[in-house]
């Protein structure tokens, strides 16, 4: 019985300390996206006003995050049943987030960004099928323009 009691202690802690972490996390994100609001960034290959790009430069932000006890334990619970596991889902949300924002604050001063690309893997946690951690990679191409100027007023990218 002592046993059923300190399994499930640890289960609380870990959605407590998960909770928390997580609520922290998401402040940090929203507060650091907001101070990158005003960096246009694109899924396009090509940048309006080609001809004026003084400087190009690869980006990259890159982020492993770690599943907690008590998500990989609600995960494996709704694995029995089927449907959405949103524990992973929000895993998943902060970390494409957080390596987005990496990749902003790799190339800070530039004036656009485009051809953004995300990957992800997970890594497992040893020989069963559990999620151990995931990984997400954004890379880009960071543009500068000579005339700075020019991107006083937000871009145009619906070409």
């Amino acid at each position: 019985m002592l046993q059923l009691y300190f399994g499930l202690a640890l289960l609380l802690l870990g959605l407590t300390v998960g909770t928390l972490l997580e609520r922290l996390h998401y402040r940090s994100i929203r507060k650091r996206e907001h101070a990158f609001i005003t960096l246009p960034t694109t899924s396009l290959k090509h940048a309006p006003d080609t001809e004026q790009v003084v400087r190009t430069e690869l980006a990259i932000g890159s982020v492993v995050i770690s599943v907690d006890y008590f998500k990989r334990f609600a995960a494996s619970m709704k694995k029995m049943f089927g449907g959405e596991i949103r524990s992973y889902s929000s895993l998943l949300d902060r970390a494409r987030r957080e390596s987005m924002l990496r990749m902003k604050e790799a190339c800070a001063d530039c004036d656009l960004i485009i051809n953004v690309r995300v990957e992800t893997s997970t890594i497992s946690n040893g020989g069963d099928s559990s999620i151990g951690s995931v990984e997400v990679m954004t890379y880009a191409t960071a543009l500068w323009y000579g005339n700075r100027s020019q991107h006083s007023h937000p871009v145009d990218l619906e070409e």
